[in-house]
């Protein structure tokens, strides 16, 4: 079984980056503890980080520091070879290796980045560094400007160096490519130049949003200073236009997206930039960089401060213009750890075009039967995608759903409908540079189905006094007319909260979609993700107090909650006592609780009353209930009160260091969720997937009904 896997490039700006991106995703589904490891990594000055190290590290949340993750910086490790030192080198690269390998089930390794003007040397020190490692690799070639020949010649003699060298070539894949391009590159590949079918061959397109800066690379290109639009950074430059002649003959050459490079001092330019943000007529620009270090004056200030229309982002240096526009000529685009937006783009890029299933297979992974917090998240996105549904979000206003929402469309993850202004949407989203083409925008009294849904909300509510005024305007709000779109079918699920109350998320749900059969109350569960496995927690989030009934329905919900997503159910039924040992008001509450919740599922391993350390732990269950199929194994938790549940579930968090994901809803006919109002955009992005799951196993349960 493979312990390791090597990506090397083959030249420069193969886009490398994003490739172990996605390799390190796949391989996080399914294996319990990833390392990742640079042997060599590109020369840095100024204290500054690898990139590629800083950004694998931070995004995926490595149990290792930066300087565990490589050995040494490609200048060292070429004084090493040249003072004849090679041997040394290999000794503490593989040294610093296995320090790695004793901590974790399987290490990604990255090659060098081929920018060191030496590429013989790093083609070299790459391939004798994988063959020491016995690691397979993955060969990464840049396809941009090349024909499909070029790149089929290229890469094949690439293959057959690295062959010869003793390196199992796994696959190859070929980044940045023409998408027109891609059949003849595979063919060629594959039978021209003789490929063994061992080695799996993979083509990406070229993403251009992937390849060009943000107005935050060239902020951090530059060590400039922002003046105005910090919330805009992250638009996108697509050329540069340098700004030396009057206003009326510069506008001439103002380009969709450009950054604009000019003086300080011209005032003119800056008023005819901001200009293009309204005009109908011109391209927006997407910038400015205003040179030698001269600040707009402060009436120029209190124009941009007060104006109203579209802001721009405005970065100043101290350089001259040439020296500005020289060092900017030399940038090109990366993908930067706090860049979520280009991640999603590149990690759904890989997953569209790389075979992962086939991959893995290939690469005969180690697999574990316990479950990360990053395992557990992923699997939730896989879950979600591998049968997309269609989910509604009424927020429209809520910055953190828009910013969710560009993650959830660039991964393919969900269908999203969107509440609020379609244009005040569009706006907000070009403002942040997101990009929602492919989501619905509903206003809700502008929508056709408008009247068909106030009148339905009437008809199922008039025999409680509804009339029908009430019922239009309540319509007209956004977590009404989206659980009306739930109960017609026109969403799948719904999910909000992050700017409204959970009364409002859930009241409408209770009015008309309704629980379950046999099911009387709404109730929740928190997934607790702990370092080795994940246990479920109900109900943490919804009721005060439930009675004996209500406790035991709460418990045969959350084990199908558990069993939705891929947890093994076995069901502790908490007291302050265990067994027999104690009695009570409450301790009979959950005794009687338990012996309902076995009649309601027999099947279900289910153990009460149970003390947490009881459930939890096997030592302390070995002298409590030793022959308890729960007791010291259990996996859903469930609490006697909302007091106890939700103090439990925050003290596991913090004192456990465990991510709670919730709370998610259960016992409704269709799913909706509620999310806290201090909720991150990770968090929505988990909930909404965690919400289409369970869309997917209602039509399952509506398919088998009939």
């Amino acid at each position: 079984m493979a312990k390791n896997l090597f990506v090397i490039n083959i030249e420069s700006r193969s886009g490398k980056s994003a490739i172990c991106l996605g390799l390190m995703q796949m391989l996080m589904r399914d294996i319990r503890r990833v390392g990742f490891f640079r042997p060599v990594i590109s020369v840095q000055g100024n204290g500054k980080r690898d990139h590629d190290t800083n950004l694998i590290l931070t995004q995926f949340h490595l149990n290792e520091t930066y300087q565990d993750a490589y050995a040494y910086s490609l200048e060292q490790a070429r004084d090493l070879v040249n003072q004849g030192e090679h041997a040394v080198l290999m000794e503490n690269i593989l040294a610093k290796y296995k320090s790695l390998e004793e901590r974790f089930d399987f290490i990604l390794c990255e090659g060098t980045d081929f920018i060191g003007g030496d590429s013989a040397f790093e083609f070299d020190i790459n391939a004798e560094i994988a063959a020491n490692l016995g690691s397979p690799v993955i060969l990464v070639a840049n396809g941009q400007r090349k024909t499909p020949k070029q790149i089929v010649v290229q890469t094949q003699i690439a293959i057959d160096t690295f062959t010869e060298k003793g390196l199992d070539v796994l696959a190859t894949i070929v980044n940045r490519a023409e998408s027109l391009d891609k059949d003849e590159i595979i063919g060629g590949l594959r039978c021209k130049y003789r490929l063994h079918e061992e080695c799996l061959t993979y083509v990406i397109p070229e993403v251009p949003s992937l390849g060009k800066p943000t107005i935050n690379d060239v902020k951090k290109w530059l060590n400039a200073e922002v003046i105005t639009g910090r919330e805009l950074l992250d638009v996108q430059v697509d050329d540069y236009v340098v700004a030396a002649m009057q206003v009326n003959n510069f506008l001439d050459y103002v380009s969709k997206n450009c950054l604009v490079i000019t003086p300080g001092d011209r005032a003119d330019i800056m008023l005819g930039c901001v200009a293009t943000r309204q005009s109908q007529t011109y391209p927006e620009v997407a910038g400015m960089v205003l040179t030698g270090g001269i600040q707009p004056s402060a009436s120029v200030m209190k124009l941009l401060e007060g104006w109203t229309g579209v802001p721009m982002p405005i970065l100043a240096t101290g350089g001259h213009t040439y020296k500005t526009t020289r060092i900017l000529m030399e940038m090109y685009g990366r993908i930067e750890p706090d860049d979520q937006k280009k991640i999603a783009t590149a990690l759904g890029s890989f997953e569209e075009h790389v075979d992962t299933k086939e991959l893995l297979q290939r690469l005969e992974a180690k697999k574990s039967t316990k479950i990360t917090p990053v395992m557990f998240e992923y699997s939730l996105i896989e879950k979600a995608k591998a049968d997309r549904r269609h989910i509604v979000l009424p927020e429209g206003a809520s910055t953190r759903i828009l910013q969710a929402a560009d993650i959830l469309l660039r991964r393919g993850i969900v269908d999203l409908s969107i509440l609020g202004k379609p244009e005040t949407i569009r706006v907000k989203a070009a403002q942040m540079g997101l990009s929602l083409d492919k989501a619905r925008f509903i206003d809700p009294t502008a929508s056709e189905v408008f009247e068909d849904y106030w009148q339905t909300y009437h008809a199922l509510r008039k025999a409680r006094g509804m009339t029908a005024e009430v019922a239009r305007d309540t319509m007209a709000e956004a977590t009404y007319f989206s659980t009306m779109m739930v109960y017609k079918g026109h969403a799948d699920g719904m999910v909000s909260g992050s700017i409204t109350t959970t009364q409002q998320t859930i009241r409408p749900a209770l009015q008309f979609i309704k629980t379950k059969p046999g099911i009387s109350l709404v109730s929740s569960v928190f997934f607790m993700c702990m370092p080795d496995r994940v246990l479920v927690f109900g109900d943490c989030a919804v009721n005060p107090n439930p009675t004996a009934q209500q406790l035991a329905e709460i418990a045969v919900a959350s084990a199908d909650t558990a069993m939705q997503f891929g947890v093994e159910p076995r069901v502790a039924m908490l007291s302050y006592s265990t067994g027999d040992s104690g009695s009570g008001q409450e301790v009979d509450k959950v005794r009687e609780a338990t012996e309902i919740a076995k009649k309601l599922a027999p099947e279900l391993p289910i153990e009460g009353p149970l003390q947490y350390d009881a459930a939890y732990d096997p030592d302390v269950a070995m002298t409590k209930m030793p022959d308890s199929r729960v007791a010291g194994r259990a996996s859903v938790f469930i609490f006697p009160d909302l007091n106890t549940g939700n103090n439990t579930y925050k003290a596991v968090q913090r004192a456990a260091n465990a991510v709670a994901i919730g709370p998610v809803l259960q016992g409704l006919n269709k799913p909706v969720n509620d999310l806290s109002r201090g909720c991150t955009v990770p968090d929505i992005v988990n909930t909404v997937a965690i919400t289409a799951i369970q869309a997917q196993h209602a039509r399952r349960r509506k398919t088998d009904n009939g």
